[in-house]
């Protein structure tokens, strides 16, 4: 099986593509993991299985917390102007959009809380 893979991996370059556009996604999770769970050089140290849940149930966490925000932001920015941007867009496009990015988000410093307004992200998408 492995050897009629490997031929058709080298004779097919819309196979070698496809591999690699989903080992650049794989790869883009992968670096967004390590800033996001930057703690202790992004390793979980401890022997403690409590310890060890708790470090990857709160990096699950945070995957779900940015995913769901880099989605409505980018759903707004497609609906806006009376979906100017969705219109623009080609399959190609469709293609390469991903809530995966994380390049806004800065882990270090303060955040301020103000529990008496929301975050202006529209939610009414329709």
């Amino acid at each position: 099986m492995k050897t009629v893979f490997l031929c058709e991996y080298l004779h097919s370059e819309e196979i070698r593509r496809e591999i690699q556009e989903e080992l650049n996604t794989v790869e883009n999770w992968n670096s967004a993991n390590t800033f996001i769970f930057y703690g202790k050089n992004s390793e979980i140290r401890s022997n403690s299985l409590e310890d060890q849940e708790v470090s990857a149930l709160s990096l699950q966490l945070l995957q779900n917390c940015l995913v769901y925000m880099n989605t409505l932001m980018v759903q707004e920015v497609l609906y806006e102007n009376d979906q100017y941007w969705l219109k623009k867009m080609t399959p190609e496009d469709f293609r390469g959009l991903s809530p995966l990015f994380y390049h806004h988000v800065n882990p270090y410093g303060i955040f301020k809380l103000n529990m008496e307004k929301r975050i202006p992200i529209k939610l009414d998408v329709a």
